[in-house]
């Protein structure tokens, strides 16, 4: 049996759970010989609510979030069966960057991301991002608990 997943992209979002999500997508890019496509989305929503959007801030904020990740790429470069990985981090809005940004450029034929778990009212306000992405997306979607 062959994998349909070519191209697969996953939403990394910073938190604790970030190196889980990115280990599964690793394990099934390389059972699938997929390319692998990691996205960072360093939310602007806050930086507007306040009324600045300082964008000095958003390289500190990149490399943060890079060297997070560091060791993880380092050893997913190493994986036999990945084709390719290619990690980006953009600014904006986390919905509109996810699929303006990130999915319809790649057009993946699986995304993956994690599930936070926010609370009951921060979901009532912002929404799920892989409740959006359910709904949003022409591929399939993986949520990693």
């Amino acid at each position: 049996m062959t994998s349909t997943y070519k191209k697969i992209f996953v939403s990394l979002d910073g938190s604790e759970m970030q190196s889980h999500v990115l280990e599964r997508a690793c394990e099934i890019a390389a059972s699938a010989g997929a390319e692998l496509f990691v996205g960072h989305v360093i939310d602007s929503t806050p930086m507007q609510a306040a009324g600045t959007y300082p964008t000095t801030l958003i390289p500190s904020l990149e490399k943060a979030w890079r060297d997070s990740i560091a060791a993880d790429i380092e050893k997913a470069r190493t994986i036999p069966g990945i084709q390719s990985i290619t990690v980006e981090a953009k600014a904006g809005r986390v919905r509109e960057t996810l699929m303006d940004e990130y999915i319809n450029v790649y057009q993946p034929d699986l995304v993956i991301c994690g599930a936070r778990g926010l609370s009951n009212i921060k979901y009532a306000i912002l929404g799920s991002i892989s409740t959006f992405l359910i709904r949003s997306c022409e591929c399939d979607v993986l949520i990693v608990k």
